[in-house]
Protein backbone atom coordinates (compact mmCIF):
# COMPACT_ATOMS: atom_id res chain seq x y z
CA UNK A 1 0.00 0.00 0.00
CA UNK A 2 1.28 3.47 -0.90
CA UNK A 3 1.30 6.46 1.46
CA UNK A 4 2.52 10.02 1.18
CA UNK A 5 5.60 10.37 3.35
CA UNK A 6 4.07 12.70 5.95
CA UNK A 7 1.04 10.43 6.28
CA UNK A 8 3.30 7.39 6.66
CA UNK A 9 5.17 9.12 9.49
CA UNK A 10 1.93 10.13 11.18
CA UNK A 11 0.59 6.56 10.99
CA UNK A 12 3.87 5.37 12.45
CA UNK A 13 3.35 7.45 15.58
CA UNK A 14 6.41 9.62 14.99
CA UNK A 15 4.43 12.86 15.17
CA UNK A 16 1.28 14.50 13.84
CA UNK A 17 1.13 15.02 10.09
CA UNK A 18 1.96 18.71 10.44
CA UNK A 19 4.89 17.99 12.76
CA UNK A 20 6.01 15.21 10.42
CA UNK A 21 6.21 17.74 7.60
CA UNK A 22 8.48 19.89 9.75
CA UNK A 23 10.75 16.89 10.37
CA UNK A 24 10.93 16.29 6.62
CA UNK A 25 11.63 19.93 5.77
CA UNK A 26 14.40 20.01 8.37
CA UNK A 27 16.14 17.05 6.73
CA UNK A 28 15.63 14.57 9.55
CA UNK A 29 13.94 11.84 7.49
CA UNK A 30 15.96 9.35 5.44
CA UNK A 31 14.28 7.32 2.68
CA UNK A 32 16.24 4.47 1.14
CA UNK A 33 19.51 5.97 2.38
CA UNK A 34 18.84 9.51 1.15
CA UNK A 35 17.60 12.65 2.88
CA UNK A 36 14.17 13.58 1.55
CA UNK A 37 12.70 17.08 1.79
CA UNK A 38 9.40 16.46 -0.04
CA UNK A 39 6.56 15.35 2.29
CA UNK A 40 4.36 14.29 -0.64
CA UNK A 41 6.57 11.57 -2.09
CA UNK A 42 4.96 8.13 -2.19
CA UNK A 43 6.11 5.40 0.18
CA UNK A 44 5.44 1.71 -0.44
CA UNK A 45 4.92 -0.23 2.77
CA UNK A 46 7.36 -3.14 2.96
CA UNK A 47 9.37 -1.85 0.01
CA UNK A 48 10.84 1.51 1.04
CA UNK A 49 13.07 1.98 4.09
CA UNK A 50 12.38 5.08 6.19
CA UNK A 51 14.60 6.16 9.07
CA UNK A 52 14.34 8.85 11.73
CA UNK A 53 17.17 9.45 14.21
CA UNK A 54 18.88 6.41 12.76
CA UNK A 55 15.99 4.09 13.59
CA UNK A 56 13.73 2.27 11.15
CA UNK A 57 10.21 3.70 11.02
CA UNK A 58 7.37 1.18 10.69
CA UNK A 59 3.63 1.58 10.48
CA UNK A 60 1.73 0.96 13.68
CA UNK A 61 -0.93 -1.70 13.67
CA UNK A 62 -2.19 -0.60 17.08
CA UNK A 63 -3.64 2.89 16.93
CA UNK A 64 -4.39 4.25 20.39
CA UNK A 65 -7.04 6.75 21.50
CA UNK A 66 -7.10 7.98 25.09
CA UNK A 67 -9.18 10.43 27.09
CA UNK A 68 -7.47 12.20 30.01
CA UNK A 69 -8.90 14.48 32.67
CA UNK A 70 -5.89 16.79 33.10
CA UNK A 71 -5.38 18.44 36.49
CA UNK A 72 -4.01 21.96 36.89
CA UNK A 73 -0.23 22.42 37.16
CA UNK A 74 0.48 19.88 34.43
CA UNK A 75 1.83 20.98 31.05
CA UNK A 76 0.08 19.50 28.01
CA UNK A 77 3.11 17.71 26.60
CA UNK A 78 4.52 14.23 27.06
CA UNK A 79 7.91 15.66 28.04
CA UNK A 80 8.87 19.00 29.53
CA UNK A 81 12.30 20.61 29.21
CA UNK A 82 11.78 22.44 32.52
CA UNK A 83 11.00 19.18 34.32
CA UNK A 84 7.49 20.27 35.23
CA UNK A 85 4.75 17.70 35.72
CA UNK A 86 3.57 16.58 32.27
CA UNK A 87 1.13 14.13 30.67
CA UNK A 88 3.62 11.26 30.75
CA UNK A 89 3.40 11.38 34.55
CA UNK A 90 -0.32 10.62 34.24
CA UNK A 91 -0.55 8.35 31.17
CA UNK A 92 2.07 5.61 31.45
CA UNK A 93 1.92 3.36 28.40
CA UNK A 94 4.63 1.79 26.26
CA UNK A 95 3.67 3.66 23.11
CA UNK A 96 4.39 7.10 21.76
CA UNK A 97 1.25 9.23 21.80
CA UNK A 98 0.66 12.97 21.74
CA UNK A 99 -2.16 15.27 22.84
CA UNK A 100 -4.55 16.79 20.31
CA UNK A 101 -4.22 20.45 21.18
CA UNK A 102 -3.38 21.72 24.64
CA UNK A 103 -4.83 23.02 27.86
CA UNK A 104 -2.81 25.69 29.63
CA UNK A 105 -1.01 25.06 32.91
CA UNK A 106 -3.87 26.23 35.16
CA UNK A 107 -6.74 24.72 33.13
CA UNK A 108 -8.05 21.25 33.82
CA UNK A 109 -10.24 18.88 31.86
CA UNK A 110 -10.52 16.89 28.67
CA UNK A 111 -7.52 16.06 26.53
CA UNK A 112 -7.52 13.43 23.78
CA UNK A 113 -4.21 11.66 23.15
CA UNK A 114 -3.46 9.44 20.16
CA UNK A 115 -0.89 8.16 17.70
CA UNK A 116 -3.35 8.48 14.81
CA UNK A 117 -2.16 11.40 12.68
CA UNK A 118 -5.36 11.52 10.62
CA UNK A 119 -7.60 11.91 13.66
CA UNK A 120 -5.18 14.48 15.09
CA UNK A 121 -5.51 16.65 11.98
CA UNK A 122 -9.29 16.29 11.83
CA UNK A 123 -9.68 17.68 15.33
CA UNK A 124 -6.92 20.29 15.30
CA UNK A 125 -7.73 21.91 11.94
CA UNK A 126 -9.94 25.00 12.35
CA UNK A 127 -11.94 24.22 9.21
CA UNK A 128 -13.64 21.36 11.06
CA UNK A 129 -15.31 23.83 13.42
CA UNK A 130 -15.63 21.26 16.22
CA UNK A 131 -17.28 22.68 19.31
CA UNK A 132 -15.23 22.75 22.51
CA UNK A 133 -17.12 23.27 25.74
CA UNK A 134 -15.76 24.74 28.97
CA UNK A 135 -17.04 25.45 32.46
CA UNK A 136 -15.69 28.68 33.93
CA UNK A 137 -16.25 30.31 37.31
CA UNK A 138 -15.51 34.02 37.62
CA UNK A 139 -15.01 36.40 40.53
CA UNK A 140 -17.90 38.49 39.17
CA UNK A 141 -20.69 37.99 36.68
CA UNK A 142 -20.88 39.07 33.05
CA UNK A 143 -23.03 42.05 32.23
CA UNK A 144 -25.45 41.75 29.33
CA UNK A 145 -23.18 43.95 27.18
CA UNK A 146 -20.12 41.84 28.02
CA UNK A 147 -22.07 38.66 27.27
CA UNK A 148 -23.09 39.94 23.84
CA UNK A 149 -19.61 41.28 23.07
CA UNK A 150 -17.97 37.91 23.74
CA UNK A 151 -20.59 35.94 21.83
CA UNK A 152 -20.14 38.14 18.77
CA UNK A 153 -16.36 37.68 18.69
CA UNK A 154 -13.62 40.08 19.74
CA UNK A 155 -10.27 41.50 18.72
CA UNK A 156 -7.87 41.36 21.66
CA UNK A 157 -4.17 42.24 21.58
CA UNK A 158 -4.19 41.95 17.80
CA UNK A 159 -5.80 38.48 17.74
CA UNK A 160 -9.29 37.88 16.40
CA UNK A 161 -11.39 35.46 18.43
CA UNK A 162 -14.49 34.17 16.70
CA UNK A 163 -18.03 33.82 17.94
CA UNK A 164 -18.84 31.88 21.08
CA UNK A 165 -21.91 30.68 22.94
CA UNK A 166 -22.20 31.57 26.63
CA UNK A 167 -24.75 30.09 29.03
CA UNK A 168 -25.15 31.13 32.67
CA UNK A 169 -25.36 27.91 34.70
CA UNK A 170 -24.85 29.22 38.24
CA UNK A 171 -23.58 32.09 40.35
CA UNK A 172 -20.76 33.67 38.32
CA UNK A 173 -20.50 30.32 36.52
CA UNK A 174 -20.82 29.83 32.78
CA UNK A 175 -20.66 27.20 30.08
CA UNK A 176 -18.70 28.60 27.13
CA UNK A 177 -18.64 26.98 23.70
CA UNK A 178 -16.00 27.90 21.13
CA UNK A 179 -15.25 26.55 17.67
CA UNK A 180 -11.59 27.52 17.51
CA UNK A 181 -8.59 26.38 19.52
CA UNK A 182 -6.35 29.39 19.87
CA UNK A 183 -3.79 29.59 22.66
CA UNK A 184 -5.39 30.59 26.00
CA UNK A 185 -8.53 31.52 24.09
CA UNK A 186 -11.06 31.46 26.94
CA UNK A 187 -8.68 33.28 29.28
CA UNK A 188 -7.93 35.98 26.71
CA UNK A 189 -11.61 36.43 25.85
CA UNK A 190 -12.49 37.01 29.49
CA UNK A 191 -9.42 39.16 30.08
CA UNK A 192 -10.70 41.44 27.31
CA UNK A 193 -13.69 42.31 29.52
CA UNK A 194 -11.59 42.47 32.72
CA UNK A 195 -12.87 39.25 34.25
CA UNK A 196 -10.81 37.13 36.66
CA UNK A 197 -11.10 33.35 36.43
CA UNK A 198 -11.34 31.18 39.53
CA UNK A 199 -11.78 27.85 37.76
CA UNK A 200 -11.63 26.69 34.14
CA UNK A 201 -12.31 23.20 32.82
CA UNK A 202 -12.86 21.75 29.35
CA UNK A 203 -15.69 19.23 29.50
CA UNK A 204 -16.12 18.14 25.88
CA UNK A 205 -14.75 18.17 22.35
CA UNK A 206 -17.53 17.55 19.86
CA UNK A 207 -19.39 14.44 21.04
CA UNK A 208 -16.52 13.32 23.29
CA UNK A 209 -17.45 14.16 26.88
CA UNK A 210 -15.34 13.96 30.04
CA UNK A 211 -18.32 12.47 31.90
CA UNK A 212 -17.49 11.13 35.36
CA UNK A 213 -13.81 10.45 34.64
CA UNK A 214 -11.96 11.47 37.80
CA UNK A 215 -9.34 14.22 37.77
CA UNK A 216 -5.91 12.89 36.85
CA UNK A 217 -7.29 9.61 35.48
CA UNK A 218 -7.48 8.35 31.90
CA UNK A 219 -9.24 5.69 29.85
CA UNK A 220 -9.25 4.33 26.32
CA UNK A 221 -11.95 5.72 24.05
CA UNK A 222 -14.85 3.42 23.25
CA UNK A 223 -15.49 2.00 19.80
CA UNK A 224 -18.33 4.49 19.25
CA UNK A 225 -16.14 7.42 20.32
CA UNK A 226 -13.36 6.34 17.96
CA UNK A 227 -15.83 5.90 15.09
CA UNK A 228 -17.14 9.41 15.74
CA UNK A 229 -13.64 10.92 15.55
CA UNK A 230 -12.77 9.03 12.38
CA UNK A 231 -16.02 10.18 10.79
CA UNK A 232 -15.39 13.89 11.30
Amino acid sequence: MAYRLQKYLAHSGIASRRASEELIFSGKIIVNGKTVLDPSIKIEEGKDEIKYNGKLVKLKDDLIYIMLNKPVKFVSTMKDEKNRCCLKDLVRIDCRIYPIGRLDYMTEGLLILTNDGDVYNKIIHPRQGIDKNYIVKLTSSLSNDEHIKLENGILYKGIKYGKSKIENIGENTFKITIWEGKNRQIRNMLDSVDKDIIYLKRISIGNINIGDLKLGRWRYLSHDEISYLKGL
